[in-house]
């Protein structure tokens, strides 16, 4: 039986100098006053879409048409300045049109070869817009994509950037025509954030920004080398025992099956949060800790990090379907009944 062959490793580049909490706060800072001039308000969707950027995972906007998801994430491209690649989906859309394909290609002297022609995936940070709009099939390419950071083609493994992330969105009203995502793939999403609606005085500032002659440009104020230096230092920042029990029993209180399973688990959830699910929170809590100018984790901010980070990983049953409860109704109860303390 044959493996999969690796492409050749590329040539490590220098990094930045590695960067003190001070400056990454800062840093933090300015990306998001850069992503602000031209995204009015929403300032818990900025926040929450640079952690899942810094965490080094993937994102699912969910929100109605209209709502700049697609300008948050070509903004935030722009501000980090790293490659960015869109991708519509369609019903029509295929595998080879996400990751590549391989093509035969004949030399001057008439000599042919196989040669792989890199699909828009291969890009730091990928919009996959309106992704519940494609087959299964096609939406399982991004699968290897989004949790190896590779693509197999031909049998051959191909890296992706580093940095690397996907920023999907999807509309929750117009269902016809759509595939829901499957667990599986809502599982490899760090967060899902939803987009609300803007107030009527950040539409007034909307139009004011959109329709006039001078539309603002953000500055480039991060790079893919700075990136990767706050997310090696989000790494490294200490979490206590205690803290990281708290975000355990938070994963198990969602699991109807289990002894410690809150009381809204036992009866609306069918299928609870997996440890990628323990890893997001832990992983979100430290980053929210930096940007609080902090160097340690604190229970307060795992609970923030619990509802973009477990809404999508826990599976309602019918029951709740009817009665019209939600999983962020969920996940607020189960962050209310679990103690900050063992008893």
């Amino acid at each position: 039986m044959t493996t999969p062959q690796q492409t050749p490793q590329p040539v490590a580049q220098p990094t930045a100098p590695r960067i003190s909490p001070e400056e990454f706060r800062q840093r933090a800072a300015a990306i998001e006053a850069e992503v602000g001039l031209v995204i009015v308000g929403q300032r818990q969707l900025i926040t929450q879409t640079l952690i899942t950027m810094i965490a080094g995972g993937n994102a699912l906007l969910e929100g109605v048409p209209g709502l700049a998801k697609t300008t948050l994430v070509r903004t935030m491209a722009d501000v980090i300045d790293c490659a960015f690649s869109r991708i519509q989906f369609t019903p029509d859309l295929m595998p080879a049109d996400i990751v590549g394909t391989t093509l035969i290609s004949e030399d001057d002297h008439g000599r042919k070869a196989f040669r792989f022609e890199p699909g828009p995936i291969f890009a730091s940070l990928v919009l996959a817009d309106e992704i519940n709009r494609a087959t299964p099939k096609t939406q399982s390419a991004l699968l290897e994509a989004m949790q190896e950071r590779t693509v197999t083609v031909a049998k051959t493994i191909h890296r992706l950037a580093n940095p690397f992330f996907v920023l999907a969105t999807q509309n929750p009203l117009e269902m016809e025509g759509t595939y829901p995502l499957p667990e599986a793939q809502l599982d490899r999403f760090f967060f899902k954030i939803l987009v609300p609606f803007p107030s009527a005085s950040e539409l007034v500032e909307i139009a004011s920004r959109t329709t006039g002659t001078k539309p603002t440009a953000p500055r480039k104020v991060a790079n893919a080398a700075l990136i990767v230096e706050m997310q090696n230092l989000a790494r490294s920042v200490p979490i206590a025992s205690h803290v990281l029990s708290y975000a355990a029993r938070l994963i198990v209180a969602t699991h109807p099956d289990n002894r410690d399973a809150a009381p809204i688990t036992r009866q609306y959830v069918r299928y609870g949060a997996s440890p990628r699910g323990m890893q997001a929170l832990i992983l979100a809590g430290k980053i929210m800790a930096l940007l609080d100018g902090r160097f340690n984790v604190a229970f307060a901010d795992l609970k923030l990090a619990a509802l973009p980070a477990l809404r999508h990983r826990v599976v309602l049953n019918f029951e709740a379907q009817a009665e019209g409860v939600s999983p962020d109704d969920v996940v607020r109860q189960i962050v209310e009944s679990v103690k900050t303390e063992e008893k």
